[in-house]
């Protein structure tokens, strides 16, 4: 009944938020965007207190190293579900943060696609030409920089569909930096590499926690091995700390 009751919710609110924000888009641009920004700043926060009402399903951000982050960063990490998205709106500066992503989230998602299209947020074909991505990263870094956003990037590509994490892919790792340096901080998420629809999120976000956490913060690499670098130590960084919250989880249920 629970589950029913969770599906009922959170379909509601994914239909109320698309139907404003189809209204606010045509009548004007600049009340398009404000409600955006309510919708990243409110909505993640509302999402998981309802998943924590009813299902007993937490949000767990470690906000230990997010107060000494630096003004402007890329982040890094691995890629569990379509939930990672509010995820990070949850646990770090929602309305900055602007996020590498397929480019079919850009259409058809009802509540999601049209805040991705007015928002900006760097929308890639999967099987489209290397080059044109490239063009969309570079249009993107370009816009990162003259807004002072926050890029996130999944280097691993596509969603882990076992929790195993994936290899990290260096292209548009390296792309962003070239064209707008920064410093990259890595974070890690683990608790949703089995959700893959709104069926599959309230059949198994019973009981449990979506975990977020900082794991190093590296100063702006200056060539290609620094960026190579750091892509390597980061998969290892986010590797240790998923294999400790799954110690963690397994002496707890002992």
């Amino acid at each position: 009944m629970r589950a029913i009751l969770v599906s009922i919710c959170v379909a509601q609110m994914v239909a109320g938020i698309a139907i404003i924000n189809r209204l606010a888009n045509v009548c004007n641009k600049r009340l398009n965007l404000l409600y955006n920004q309510y919708i990243v700043r409110v909505k993640p926060r509302q999402l998981f207190a309802l998943f924590a009402t009813y299902l007993d399903f937490h949000f767990a951000g470690d906000y230990s190293k997010v107060d000494t982050l630096p003004e402007q960063y890329l982040l890094l990490s691995n890629h569990q579900s379509l939930l990672d998205i509010p995820l990070y709106m949850r646990y770090l500066d929602a309305v900055r943060l602007r996020f590498v992503a397929k480019a079919e989230l850009g259409r058809h998602v009802p509540a999601v696609s049209l805040v991705l299209r007015s928002d900006q947020h760097c929308l890639i074909r999967r099987t489209g030409s290397p080059a044109k991505a490239m063009l969309e990263l570079d249009k993107f870094a370009e816009r990162v920089k003259k807004n002072n956003w926050i890029p996130v990037l999944f280097p691993e590509g596509t969603r882990s569909t076992d929790g195993n994490l994936r290899k990290f892919h260096p292209a548009g790792f390296r792309r962003i930096l070239e064209r707008s340096p920064m410093p990259v901080v890595v974070s890690a998420v683990e608790g949703g590499w089995n959700i893959h629809s709104l069926f599959d999120m309230v059949r198994h976000l019973k009981g449990g926690f979506y975990r977020v956490a900082v794991v190093k913060v590296f100063p702006a690499p200056t060539n290609k091995a620094e960026q190579m670098q750091i892509l390597e130590e980061g998969r290892a960084l986010i590797q240790e700390q998923l294999d400790t919250w799954r110690q963690e989880d397994r002496l707890a249920k002992k």
